[in-house]
Order: C-alpha cells, then structure tokens, then sequence
C-alpha cells in the first residue's frame, strides 16, 4: 500500500495557507443539507469542506477561528482540489484496476474501528483482561470421545460426565474420581490438579465455565475440542503479577533409580552453602547447575506469571516476598531446583496489553465465536433470508466427491438454476449466477476442511455478501466513515492525477521544462559570487596554526583537506571549515570583508573567522544545470496553474453564496 495516498496531499492543499484547523463535530451545519459549490454536475456539500478544514482545530473559541483571507484562501484551495477530482473522474481513473486495488485496500483498513467485527473484539479483549485480575485453580476430569465417534458415543461419554459430576457433587473425593475415570494424559502426575491459572491460557469453552464457578463448585460437562470436561474450582485470588527469577536446577534421570538419592543430596549441600553471607550466587550456579542455558547468566529466567511454569516452581517462585530471597529446594519433573527473587511486576494495564491480548484471541476458538455473533448480528440487522429449495438444489447438483467447483457454471445452467435467488439481504437478492461469479474470481481465501467445497464457498459468499452489506450501511448512515472514505478515494485521485499531469510530466517533458526555463531566465540568476574558504575558530588556540599555515598560500580548490591534515594535533571541536563558491548577499562574513583576493580576519556577532578568498564572480544567469532542481520545481507549478486554469473553463462551477456565507460565520472570527 502506498503510504503516501495517506492524504497528506489533500490537507497540505487544503490548510497551506492556513493554520491548523477543526471544527467541532457538534456544530450543525444545516437543518437541511444545502450544496456550498457546484462541479460539473456535481453537488459539494458543506460538511465535506468542513471535514477537510477541522483536522486540527475546533471553532467553538474566538481565538481558534480563522481570518477572512485564509477562509477564502482554504475555500479556493478546496476548489481546485474538487476540479480536480473531478477530472480524474473525466478520464477514467476511477475505474482502473490499480486504482481499484488500492482503494479497495485503503477502505478494509479504513472500516476497521467502525465495524460489528471491532467491536466485539475489543469486548473480549476487555473480558479477557477483566478476567486477568484474577488467577483461579481448578481440578479437572476429562472424558474424551472415541475415535470416530457416532452420536450415540457422544451421548454415552456425556452421560457418563454427568454421573462424575453427581458423584462429586455428592461428596466424593474429586481427586479419587479423576485418578479413576480422567483420560487427561497429566492426571498420573497431577492427579487432575491444573494448579492456578489465568485467562487466555485455556481453550476458552473451559475457561468460560471456570470464571462462572465459586470456590467449591463443580460444573455441569464442559465440552471442548478435547471431549467433556468435569471442572472443580478449588480457589480464586487476585493476579500476582510477573516475577523474574533465577535459579539453580540439579537434573535427575527417572532411568536411573539412583539419581533422585544424589540430586536430593546435592540441592541440599549447595543450599546449605548458599546460606552462608560470603557464598556468591552467580559462582554456585556457574559450577554447579545443569540447566545449560542459564547457568552462565547467574540461572535468570524470563518474567513470567501465573499458569507458564511447572506448578511446583512456580508456587516456589511466587512465595518469595522479598528481592534476594532463596527457596528451599524445590522437586518437579525436572530434578531439584532452588529459586531466587530478582523483580516483581504487578499485572501490566490495559493499553500495554491490548495488542498482545488481541492477537492472543485471533488465534483462539473466540475468533470462531466473535465471527458467529457477527454474522448473526448482520443476519439479523440487514434481514437475511434463504432460500432453502434452491440452495439444496444447488448443493446437490455438486457431486459429493468433488475436491473443487470445476465447471459450476455449465452445471447450473444445465440444470436452469443460474437465475435462481439463494438468498435476500435487504429484499436484495443474491442468484445463483451471483454465486458462479463469486466462486471464478477466486478472490478470497476459502478453507474446506471437513466441509464439501460447495458449502464452503457458499459459506464464504454468505459472510462476504453480509460484510458488503454492512459497508454500504456505514456508508449511507455514519458521516464520519462516509467523509473518510470519501476523502482517502479523492485523494487517490488527485495524487494520481497531478503524477500524471503535473510532477512526472514536469520530470519527463525535458523540451517542455527547458521552454520554462528560457522564457524566465530573468528568475535564475546568480548574485556576485567569489571562492572562498571560511575557517570559524572556536577555541583561541586554533587561530595561530591555521593562519600560520594559510600565509602566502593562494586559495585552490581542495585547501580544506591539505588545512584539516595539517591541524591533526588540534581538536576537531576548535574550528570549522567550508569552502567552495558563496554568493556573497547569502554569507553574513562575506559581507563584512573586502571582496578582493587573499588572507582576512573578521569577527562577525562575536565569532571569530578566517576568511581566505579566491577568484570573484560577477552577478549573472545561471546555467540551467546549475539550477535545474527549481526550474523543475516552479515549472511544476507553472503545469499547476495550468490546470487549473484550464479546469475552469472545462468545468461549470456554481457556488451557493448564503452556503458559503453560513459555513464562514462560523470558522471565522472578528479579526
């Protein structure tokens, strides 16, 4: 995308001779909308000069306001720029393809923060954080479904959850319970105790259920991706934060019966050292721990928080109090570890963590489920209705079989259903041609999965046809989003436009740029120029050497090199040296010394220089190469005005003056 259609074109048109400006969107421009100008056939409304002139300012206050002179300078510059637009128009640009692809991407980026998708976005993401206040604990038992399991195998492994929970409820041991029926992988080691979490580190149907609990309750069959789950929540406690530790580990080996006797022993003889004041830390973990990738570095881990780390290290870990506290030695599956408190950090807020914890939820169920609530909530707002006999007639024509829609379009026409309406949005129909057309542009990405592919796209045409929906609603019904639109498409235009008519033309067109130039060389002159080099002493220490060295020494081209090599013993810092061919009327030194070949010293607002001149230049016309860089820049805008001028003659312009005279009551002032 390119970053320069940001419209910085359209407000450097429209605020160049203006300070910044912005109108408060409260103020009411018309009962009824009136046109402020005419373009061709085209009416301008007020609101959208109002829009270009309240980027930055509001005109509730006196001093905010503008003059009479920018106000009519801001009204011709938004003018122009609608002429403009409007020629753009004439030839065809908005119909490109290119122009086509990058308005279409603009206005995707352009719809984010107003769309239903948004929104519910930023719900669970505040949920999300909400629930990161707290940490819980909970103990689980999990049934999970056979392989390809029939309904009927669902059926029987609910039931079979729900007898667990009224046992449980009834007062048997949960721990008993999951050691007897949880199919959970980790229930050997943990006995279904899940140790503290938080949100975001569950699949969210089970942290769902979790949040809803009160220590001591269990919760009715939980269904995950994983098979039913039987939840207990043992306790909930507000979120410690981070922690960074350090650490010392000993590894044991489960092969090896022998290792847990001498890992236990070891951890116990390097605690008992590092309880003495003159033990250092680093130099114990440096010689003694087996995590190979932080023993060199003192054993720093990561900050982590709740829910990261083994359960045991880190209840160890977050019942240290104070920084430089040591743990006794601490048994995971791992081997033995013994922990130091480096830093503590309460939970980061909200703005820290809102781009994290939205990428977070993307990538989760809750994307899936933020996308059915959209599409429910369109169904709903823009009257979706299908046409269920046509779309099973369309499905079935499809083989069942078939890995792609191959021939879709002779199939339906074949069978006479290409005029047939699968479903309404808004009493608008969307036909089975529509679908064809949708599935051969072949625009979007559309995942099969377990789905047939008609499904699929059919699924994809739904969901693309409700967000086109909701883009033309936001369109005809929010201002805000309309104008922005609106201006990021004009601006497209009228960069594209004055590329084309203005900057490259004036680049390109070389007989046409050295015609500008021949016919104002009046406008490209040089003032009396002379060769000099300037040396500025900023240290009195500098002024000897350097004049020393340029007594007697005509002034050539490459003096600063020979000057520089010879003050190496001096500081870089005392002096300064220029040198070249300096119009004088632009050299504040050169105007306080005589213009004549030689060695002078002058000072100039307390500066000292020393000034040594070569040939001198009398006032003339420049070389076009030697100006070429501003001839293409006042021919740029000579191609400009142009056409503009030329716009006006092509355009019909019509301005409403009592418009305009309303618009101006309120932006100006009494200057």
């Amino acid at each position: 995308m390119k970053t320069t259609y940001q419209c910085l074109w359209v407000l450097g048109l429209l605020v160049a001779c203006s300070p910044n400006s912005k109108v408060s969107q409260s103020t009411p421009l018309s009962d009824e909308p009136q046109y402020l100008l005419t373009v061709g056939n085209e009416n301008v409304f007020a609101e959208e000069f109002m829009h270009m002139l309240s980027k930055n300012r509001a005109f509730d206050k006196e001093e905010d306001k503008l003059s009479k002179t920018e106000f009519e300078e801001n009204f011709e510059l938004f003018l122009n720029y609608k002429l403009k637009v409007k020629e753009a128009e004439a030839l065809g640009m908005d119909e490109s393809v290119e122009f086509q692809r990058e308005f279409t991407a603009f206005k995707e980026d352009l719809k984010q923060p107003y769309i239903l998708e948004t929104s519910l976005q930023e719900g669970e993401i505040r949920k999300a954080y909400a629930r990161m206040q707290e940490v819980v604990h909970a103990q689980h038992i999990l049934l999970r479904f056979p392989a390809n399991a029939s309904r009927e195998d669902s059926v029987a492994v609910y039931r079979m959850a729900l007898k667990i929970k009224e046992r449980a409820s009834d007062g048997e041991a949960f721990t008993v319970l999951a050691m007897e029926y949880s199919q959970d992988p980790s229930v050997k080691s943990n006995k279904g105790d899940l140790g503290y979490f938080t949100s975001l580190q569950m699949v969210y149907p089970f942290e769902d259920a979790v949040y809803q609990l009160k220590p001591g309750q269990i919760s009715d069959p939980v269904l995950t991706d994983f098979g039913y789950h039987v939840i207990k929540l043992l306790d909930r406690k507000p979120n410690p934060g981070q922690v960074k530790v350090s650490h010392i580990l000993i590894r044991t080996d489960p092969a090896d019966p022998l290792s847990e006797d001498r890992a236990r022993r070891k951890i116990t003889d390097i605690y008992a050292a590092l309880q003495k004041e003159d033990t250092s830390w680093e130099e114990v973990c440096q010689l003694f721990s087996e995590d190979t990738n932080t023993k060199e570095k003192g054993g720093e881990l990561p900050w982590f928080g709740v829910g990261a780390f083994l359960k045991e290290f880190e209840e160890a870990a977050f019942g240290l109090s104070e920084i430089g506290e040591i743990s006794s030695p601490v048994k995971t599956s791992y081997g033995y570890h013994i922990i130091r408190l480096e830093d503590e950090k309460p939970l980061a807020s909200y703005e820290e963590m809102e781009e994290s914890l939205k990428s977070k939820i993307l990538r989760d169920s809750r994307s899936g489920l933020i996308n059915s609530q959209v599409m429910a909530i369109q169904k709903s707002r823009y009257q979706f209705r299908e046409n269920t006999p046509v779309i099973t007639a369309a499905r079935t024509a499809i083989s069942e079989q078939s890995k792609s829609l191959k021939d879709l379009r002779n199939t339906y026409t074949a069978q006479n259903l290409m005029d047939s309406t699968l479903f309404t949005i808004e009493e608008h129909g969307k036909t089975v041609a529509d679908f064809v057309g949708f599935v051969e542009r072949d625009e979007v990405v559309v995942k099969v999965g377990k789905r047939t592919p008609f499904d699929a796209w059919f699924g994809k045409f739904v969901e693309t046809s409700l967000d086109q929906a909701e883009e033309a609603d936001l369109l005809a019904n929010n201002d805000d989003f309309r104008l922005l639109v609106n201006e990021y498409r004009e601006g497209i235009l009228l960069f594209n436009l004055m590329n084309e008519r203005v900057w490259q033309r004036a680049l390109t067109d070389t007989a046409g740029l050295k015609e500008y130039f021949a016919s104002h060389r009046d406008q490209y002159t040089w003032g009396a120029r002379t060769e000099a080099l300037i040396v500025s002493v900023l240290a009195p220490e500098a002024a000897a050497p350097i004049k020393a060295f340029l007594t007697d020494k005509p002034y050539q081209p490459g003096l600063k090199t020979s000057l520089v090599d010879h003050l190496d013993s001096l500081s870089t810092l005392s002096y300064q040296v220029e040198e070249g061919v300096f119009e004088v009327e632009n050299k504040p030194v050169l105007q306080e010394i005589e213009i004549q070949s030689g060695l002078q010293e002058v000072t100039v607002k307390n500066k000292r220089y020393i000034v040594l001149l070569g040939k001198q230049y009398p006032a003339g016309p420049k070389a076009f190469e030697e100006t070429r860089g501003k001839v293409i820049q006042d021919y740029q805008e000579h191609l400009n005005e142009t056409l503009i001028s030329l716009l006006k003659q092509n355009f019909i312009i019509q301005v409403n003056e009592d418009e305009k005279a309303r618009v101006e009551n309120i932006v100006v002032g009494q200057h």
